[in-house]
C-alpha cells in the first residue's frame, strides 16, 4: 500500500489547525503553514491557534509560513475558503513533485467559472492527484480528538485508501469513496440549506417546518446531485445528508448560525466565514444550467441578495403548487 507518512496542512484556520491535530494524531508527520510569517511564529511558540483558542496544539506539529516546506510532503491538505482556493493551489502547484495528493478540505463552487474545488486543483496543479475530504465535522471536536466520521474522495480507489489510512485513527474515521463529484455537491449544497433552517429556526416557525424544509432541501441536493453525475448513495451518506441534518440543527454551525439571525431580523455577525453567503448565487445559476429546480435553495439567494424578503420568500414557497413527493 502507498505510505503517506508526511502531511502538511495549507491553511492555518480553525478547520486547518483541527486537520493537523488529527492527523498527529494518526503518527504522522505533520507540517501546518501559515502564510503570516508573524502568525506562524506566534502558532509555534504557544502551541496555540488563536483561531481556536483553548486548544494546544498536538505534539510534533511543525509550522512554518514557507510554502516551499510545506510542498515537500508525502500528501498535502489545503484548508483555505472555496473562493480563495485557486490562489493558494497556484502558489503552492510549483512546490509539489508530481503525485502529490492535494486533498481540499473547503466546500464550495467557484464564483464565474462555477468550477468545484478538485477541478481547480486539476487545472491549476495538473502533476497533483486532487482529493475532497467532507462530511459532518466542527473545528473544536476535531481538535480535541471526539468522534468524527468524514468522505475522502478520489477517482482513484488505491489512493483513496491510502489517505484514508494515513489520515484515520480511532477518532477520526475517513471512509474512502471515488465519487468525488457526489462529496463535492454535498459540501456545497448543504451550507446554502443550513441557512435555510436558520431562517427557519431564527423566524420560530416550528420543528414541522424545519424538518419540513430539511427534506425538501435534501430531496434538492439528491436531484442536482444525480444531474451533475454524483452517486445517490453518495448524497445519502456523510458528505450529503449526515452533514446536512448537523449543519441544519447545531448552533456551532456558521450558515444555520446566520440563518437564525437573519430570521430574527437581525445583522449576522461578521469576522467568521460563512461559505453559504459565496455559494448560493453560484449554486442557482448551476442549477439553471442542470435544469434542476431548487426553489429552497433560490429562496436562500434571493434573500441574501436582497431580491426577497424574509416573508416574500416565505410566501413563495408555501404558495408553490402541489406536487407528488421526491
Amino acid at each position: 500500500m502507498i505510505v503517506h507518512q508526511s502531511i502538511s496542512v495549507v491553511g492555518a484556520g480553525a478547520w486547518g489547525t483541527a486537520l493537523a491535530n488529527a492527523t498527529a494524531r494518526a503518527g504522522r508527520d505533520v507540517v501546518l503553514y501559515a502564510r503570516d510569517r508573524v502568525a506562524a511564529e506566534q502558532i509555534a511558540q504557544t502551541r496555540e491557534n488563536p483561531k481556536l483558542p483553548g486548544i494546544q496544539l498536538t505534539k510534533g506539529i511543525a509550522v512554518t509560513s514557507d510554502l516551499a516546506q510545506a510542498g515537500k510532503a508525502d500528501a498535502v491538505l489545503l484548508v483555505t475558503p472555496a473562493q480563495s482556493l485557486r490562489q493558494a493551489a497556484i502558489a503552492l502547484a510549483p512546490h509539489l513533485a508530481p503525485g502529490t495528493p492535494v486533498i481540499v478540505c473547503a466546500k464550495g463552487i467557484e464564483r464565474g467559472t462555477h468550477q468545484f474545488m478538485t477541478q481547480i486543483v486539476a487545472e491549476v496543479a495538473p502533476n497533483a492527484v486532487p482529493a475532497i475530504l467532507s462530511g459532518p465535522s466542527f473545528d473544536v471536536d476535531v481538535a480535541r480528538g471526539l468522534p468524527t466520521a468524514v468522505t475522502l474522495a478520489t477517482a482513484d480507489e488505491t489512493v483513496a485508501k491510502a489517505l484514508v489510512h494515513a489520515l484515520g485513527s480511532a477518532t477520526f474515521r475517513p471512509y474512502h469513496s471515488t465519487d468525488v463529484r457526489g462529496v463535492e455537491i454535498g459540501g456545497a449544497a448543504k451550507n446554502v440549506l443550513a441557512i435555510a433552517a436558520g431562517i427557519v429556526s431564527g423566524r420560530k416557525l416550528g420543528a414541522s417546518a424545519l424538518a419540513a424544509l430539511t427534506t425538501r432541501g435534501f430531496a434538492e441536493l439528491m436531484r442536482l446531485g444525480l444531474a451533475c453525475g454524483a452517486k445517490a448513495e453518495t448524497i445519502a451518506g456523510l458528505s450529503g445528508l449526515g452533514d446536512l441534518l448537523l449543519s441544519c440543527s447545531s448552533p456551532q454551525s456558521r450558515n444555520f448560525s446566520h440563518g437564525i439571525a437573519l430570521g430574527r431580523g437581525e445583522t449576522p455577525a461578521r469576522g467568521k466565514l460563512v461559505e453559504g453567503e459565496f455559494t448560493a448565487p453560484v449554486l442557482i445559476e448551476l442549477a439553471t444550467e442542470k435544469n434542476i429546480e431548487m426553489p429552497v435553495a433560490n429562496a436562500v439567494a434571493a434573500i441574501l441578495g436582497d431580491a426577497l424578503t424574509i416573508d416574500e420568500a416565505i410566501e413563495t414557497l408555501l404558495t408553490r403548487p402541489f406536487r407528488a413527493e421526491g
